[in-house]
């Protein structure tokens, strides 16, 4: 008897064996089927190796803000817009003046245009454009008094019980938003004398404009003393 249950035993131990042999198969085969039915994936170096990351470029033209942004340049616009309308209403068609006028007003704003435009690759032709500016300027100036003397109009000083109020008026902000529906208000002597105070405020702003690109022309350089140090100083990089 007791024979007979350890044949027993052996012959359950057996089977356990084997059974857990075919758990073991089944479970290698399912991992070799997954492995088998998943899409390798390539591995690529990260795009730091791919694409290593660059010099900043070297850049040697000076960097200016757009003319537009200018005070003066803003100041020389109304110029321009005045005088065509004095013009249109207060001196008669065919007058050699008109033109002369109109010209010289859009010469002081196109000059300050040009001359900030040329500033990044000619230090001389942004000076030369801003003084030409400037004479335009003052050249509409004598034409303006020209008008008020011949016609025995009063031309007002410090001493005119009118000048600061105009001449605060043409410093103010206030004159870029409504000077458009001021003209249809003045007479030509109102106009003649807001234009006269406006030329003398721009003329002021272009004197000081000149004396900062002479500075920054004395103490920077040019643009081709510019190129030179950029390129010694891009050759001194290279060597180290």
């Amino acid at each position: 008897m007791e024979s007979k249950n350890q044949n027993n035993l052996t012959d359950q131990n057996n089977q356990n064996n084997q059974n857990n042999l075919n758990d073991l198969s089944n479970q290698n085969n399912q991992s070799n089927q997954i492995i088998q039915n998943t899409p390798s994936t390539p591995i690529t170096p990260s795009s730091q190796s791919i694409h290593p990351p660059q010099p900043a470029p070297i850049t040697f033209l000076p960097q200016h803000g757009h003319y537009s942004h200018l005070r003066v340049y803003k100041v020389t616009e109304i110029i321009y817009d005045i005088t065509f309308y004095f013009t249109q209403h207060y001196l008669a068609k065919g007058d050699r003046t008109v033109d002369q006028m109109v010209q010289a007003a859009r010469s002081g704003k196109q000059n300050i245009a040009e001359g900030n435009q040329a500033a990044a690759t000619s230090s001389e032709t942004e000076i030369k454009l801003t003084n030409v500016a400037k004479a335009s300027l003052e050249e509409l100036l004598v034409d303006y008094e020209d008008y008020l003397r011949v016609r025995n109009l009063t031309q007002w000083d410090a001493h005119h019980p009118r000048y600061e109020k105009m001449r605060q008026y043409a410093r103010s902000e206030r004159i870029r938003t409504d000077y458009a529906l001021t003209l249809q208000r003045m007479n030509d002597e109102e106009l003649a004398n807001l234009c006269i105070t406006l030329i003398h405020q721009a003329a002021y702003m272009l004197h000081k404009l000149l004396a900062t690109m002479q500075n920054r022309f004395v103490t920077e350089g040019g643009i081709k003393e510019q190129m030179y140090r950029s390129r010694v100083n891009y050759r001194s990089v290279q060597k180290e």
